[in-house]
């Protein structure tokens, strides 16, 4: 990432000014001491001539230099890169409710612990963006339209339910949907940007593939972050589906690659999370990357200030010194 950058580089030549003067500055200054060699009768010289300021003399000079050069910077107008809020943006939060998020293997359970790291969110990213929720087990149903009131949003959050299966094509597909559903600004000629963040710790089991939801994505420009969220040593407890009654332990792993997939097709990123504390840094990470942008200021206000202060300097210098200006 660039910090600083000259919006007007091409006006960098005159620096070839700068360094016009320096070098003349140097002749004279050698001309001077040949001159001074020229005279014979050097203890005549040193007795009629005042005490030499030795190395003071430079000085002026050199500041003076150092004005000039920081007028030139002034003047190709510097930059540096700053972080400012997007004002206009559509995200659009997908979470995974099928049963597998009852698993403890996260404290105190994968759908708690991501509630909690959603609603974190919101905090993160600034008030002006709008948020959707959707939510998907079997099937995938818009809960929350985007909308800046992120009051709806976390109670939206927090009425998440589990259900069977999972269907993470159908979700993307939904989500997709629910980004036209974002107010539109009445001035906005372009569509707003939007992103989807995919929060799973399965892998489909019914509905369209995740390979077709994935190119829609990619088609409509709509980048899919995905969290892989759980370890690999989750389970629960269900009902013996042989209608016997009886309960049975049942693993549920993640399926990394799947989602790191479906980023990967539509340009999104992909992220893991084992644990609460990580699926908070992960939801961090992305709402900077989606709440923020890097834009370009102009700074040359600083270097027109630098360049007052150094000519300020080197006139106080030459006048105490040598009771002239330089």
């Amino acid at each position: 990432m660039i910090a600083l950058t000259f919006l007007s580089p091409s006006r960098l030549w005159l620096f070839v000014v700068v360094a016009g003067f320096a070098a003349a500055y140097g002749v004279l200054q050698f001309r001077r001491r040949g001159y001074a060699v020229k005279f014979t009768n050097l203890d005549l010289l040193r007795s009629v001539a005042p005490k030499q300021p030795g190395w003071r003399r430079h000085l002026p000079a050199v500041v003076l230099l150092l004005a000039l050069s920081s007028m030139v910077l002034a003047v190709a107008r510097p930059a540096r890169q700053e972080k400012v809020p997007r004002e206009r943006a559509t995200v659009i939060l997908t979470i995974d409710t099928s049963l597998s998020m009852e698993a403890t293997d996260v404290s105190p359970n994968r759908i708690k612990a991501a509630q909690a790291a959603a609603k974190s969110f919101l905090d993160i990213i600034p008030p002006k963006i709008n948020v959707g929720l959707v939510s998907f087990n079997g099937s995938a149903q818009v809960l929350v339209a985007p909308t800046t009131d992120r009051d709806a949003v976390r109670t939206g959050i927090d009425s998440l339910h589990l259900a069977e299966r999972t269907a993470i094509g159908e979700a993307i597909f939904t989500s997709l949907d629910a980004v036209k559903l974002a107010p539109k600004a009445q001035d906005e000629k372009t569509p707003a940007p939007a992103r989807i963040v995919l929060m799973s710790d399965g892998e489909t089991t019914v509905g369209r593939a995740d390979a077709i939801a994935a190119r829609e994505a990619a088609r409509r420009k709509v980048p899919v972050s995905t969290i892989a969220f759980g370890t690999d040593h989750g389970t629960i407890t269900m009902q013996n589906p042989d209608g016997s009654g009886q309960t049975i332990t049942q693993e549920v792993n993640v399926n990394t690659q799947a989602l790191a997939a479906i980023a990967r097709e539509t340009g999104g990123k992909a992220f893991t999370a084992a644990s609460a504390k990580e699926i908070r840094a992960v939801y961090q990470n992305i709402g900077s990357s989606i709440g923020y942008a890097y834009e370009f200021r102009e700074i040359g206000l600083w270097f027109e200030g630098l360049a007052l202060l150094f000519l300020f300097l080197s006139s106080a210098m030459s006048l105490v010194w040598f009771s002239r200006l330089p």
